[in-house]
């Protein structure tokens, strides 16, 4: 078990990161790990249902992203609307910071806002003087590491097709692959995880323990509880569905698999060393380098193995990140 960041690092040819989806959710490969024995198999998405066993129940995260990127009516101050806090204010991560400092004033869709308070983050506290409308004057805030700005496709294809829940700022990406026919023939149940815009955070601290985790709000209905109390087997799509149930269970005190439902909000940062409570199998995409997305999965699927499928993956030409192929460690 490793706690230095750098060793959570791999080399990544620019060119097998997907800026656009494939024309087919289902279509994209999968690559599964077998934790017994650390074998690795090269499939298709498309075969998922084959790979669940009776009594399985697989839990995805339903979350909605919501236009949360905004220019100022003056085109110089770029928002990115992480959540609400009040009935007119919202924590706010602003370009450039400079220009927005506690008292400074700041316009979008016709609606004046004023920095309340630059948080310990560095987000802003803005206040607004009315309802600000998000899908008149916000785009969908697409991923860095796609390098382009949002086009009409992304506003079906950068939603799974079971979101329902506004709030997030990032797609759960494990859920693109499904079409509501591959999600009709699994037993599943539905999660909320707001994805935050700290899942793109890469960790700056030579070791694990000294990284600070975002928080992220979460709810859990009583007939999702019930589902993962009687499952034989739980499987998470994505890394924020194994995170909320992950956080349930310590919050809970549970060890045996079972969790209660509400609300809350968490900063569990799963690493190597890590005992899992909850979940058995996980269907995740490919991330970033030095990433705690990277790091949760080195603690599933053992850091050797994880690395070793993901050099394998970059030998196959696999489409990485948020658009890209996936992983079913199991």
């Amino acid at each position: 078990m490793s706690l230095r960041t750098s060793d959570y690092d791999y080399a990544l040819p620019e060119g097998l990161i997907a800026r656009y989806p494939l024309p087919r959710r289902e279509a994209s490969r999968m690559m599964v790990l077998h934790r017994d024995g650390e074998r690795i198999e090269h499939r298709s998405f498309a075969e998922f249902p084959a790979f669940l066993r009776q009594g399985d129940r697989v839990i995805l995260n339903n979350t909605r992203v919501i236009p949360a990127r905004v220019f100022s009516d003056d085109g110089k101050v770029e928002l990115l609307f992480l959540e609400a806090a009040g009935e007119l204010a919202w924590k706010c991560m602003v370009k450039p910071g400079r220009r927005m400092r506690v008292g400074r004033e700041v316009t979008v869709g016709g609606i004046r806002g004023c920095v309340r308070e630059v948080l310990e983050s560095g987000e802003r506290l803005i206040e607004f003087d009315a309802a600000v409308d998000l899908h008149k004057v916000g785009t969908l805030p697409l991923p860095p590491y796609f390098e382009r700005q949002s086009e009409a496709a992304d506003e079906e294809r950068y939603q799974t097709v079971y979101a329902s829940a506004p709030g997030a700022v990032a797609a759960p990406t494990a859920g693109l692959h499904f079409t509501p026919e591959i999600l009709a023939q699994v037993p599943h149940s539905f999660v909320t995880l707001h994805v935050g815009a700290g899942t793109f955070k890469p960790v700056q601290a030579d070791l694990l323990t000294e990284h600070v985790m975002h928080r992220e709000r979460y709810s859990i209905s009583p007939e999702t509880a019930a589902a993962v109390a009687t499952a034989k087997r739980v499987v998470a799509v994505g890394t924020t569905s194994m995170r909320v149930l992950e956080a349930r269970a310590g919050e809970c005190g549970a060890e045996n698999g079972t969790i209660a439902p509400g609300e809350g909000s968490t900063d569990i940062f799963i690493y190597p060393g890590y005992s899992f409570k909850v979940v058995g199998a996980l269907l995740t995409n490919f991330h970033l380098p030095k990433s705690t997305l990277l790091m949760l999965v080195s603690a599933f699927a053992g850091r050797d193995f994880a690395l070793r499928a993901y050099r394998e993956a970059v030998e196959a030409e696999y489409r990485f990140y948020s658009y890209g192929d996936c992983m079913l460690i199991v």
